[in-house]
């Protein structure tokens, strides 16, 4: 069985300091539990060294701003801090989650008196799915719940209340024996998975949704990228469900599910192969630490 999260050993970084892991606590009436006034980010760690660093940390501030408030440290402050939590746990492979939040001065919906806090912890987390889910392709069913309407939500931020309905989907999805929900948005396109956006391959094209109504993934931009440097043409579009009987391969990407093939979405069917085999391999050149060669 797995170490609680409260009980484990470790430090957190906490307001400007290391503290030790289990005493890293906040109070029952924070704002940030109530009224999901918070914000975070999933990074992770590869031979000591944060993928794409200053991007995340660049999202938490940006993603702080849209909720309305702003994270008292500066970016390089931030980048410092993840680093310190890497060097004081001793890890060099691992996933990081910063976390800002609005504190316990008031609880009501006005939030503007609250102190807003900044904590950023990390640990030894594998792949978001295991190596032989991987290989075969993991089996993802349809959610009930769809992506809201950018007007009714801060859809480009990265802000905690906007992952229930993925929590709900998630857990509804594995009740049925299936890995991950893909969910559609108030339109009825595909938007993306529960903690991952999506890709559908055909031929030498890779196509993805259009990310209006839900987040464009720091780990979704550099497989675009990585996918036109291989030769791929990349297509951002809306895809209608239907659709999905066009294509020959299906992946997700993220922080969390890093590149993960898919073998099924509800009655549709794919078979992992090049692409996936290629944007893989691809991801995980990009990831590692380049090794300088002594002169």
């Amino acid at each position: 069985m797995a170490v609680p999260m409260d009980q484990r050993d470790g430090w957190i970084w906490f307001d400007g300091e290391l503290k030790p892991w289990r005493e890293a606590k906040i109070h029952v009436l924070t704002h940030g539990l109530h009224y999901a006034s918070a914000v975070f980010e999933g990074q992770r760690a590869y031979g000591g060294e944060v993928f794409k660093l200053r991007e995340h940390t660049n999202r938490l501030i940006e993603s702080g701003k849209t909720l309305d408030f702003t994270i008292p440290y500066s970016a390089d402050e931030i980048d410092a801090a993840c680093r310190q939590v890497l060097a004081s746990n001793n890890l060099v492979d691992a996933y990081m989650r910063p976390i800002a939040w609005r504190g316990s001065e008031e609880l009501s919906v006005p939030a503007r008196n609250n102190t807003v806090h900044l904590a950023i912890a990390a640990w030894v987390w594998p792949s978001y799915f295991s190596v032989e889910e991987k290989l075969k392709g993991i089996r993802l069913q349809w959610s009930k719940w769809k992506r809201p309407s950018p007007e009714t939500i801060p859809c480009k931020a990265k802000a905690a209340g906007l992952y229930m309905i993925c929590t709900l989907s998630k857990d509804a999805a594995m009740a049925e024996g299936y890995a991950d929900a893909l969910m559609l948005d108030y339109r009825g396109y595909v938007a993306e998975a529960t903690g991952a956006n999506v890709f559908f391959v055909k031929g030498d094209e890779v196509h993805t949704p259009t990310p209006d109504c839900f987040l464009n993934g720091i780990t979704r931009q550099t497989l675009v990228g990585l996918a036109k440097e291989n030769g791929y043409r990349v297509v951002e579009r809306h895809i209608r469900p239907e659709e999905l009987a066009d294509f020959e391969e299906c992946f997700l990407t993220g922080t969390a599910a890093e590149v993960t093939p898919v073998s099924q979405v509800g009655d549709f069917r794919f078979t992992p192969g090049k692409a996936c085999q290629t944007l893989i391999e691809a991801y995980s050149a990009a990831v590692t630490p380049q090794q300088v060669a002594a002169e």
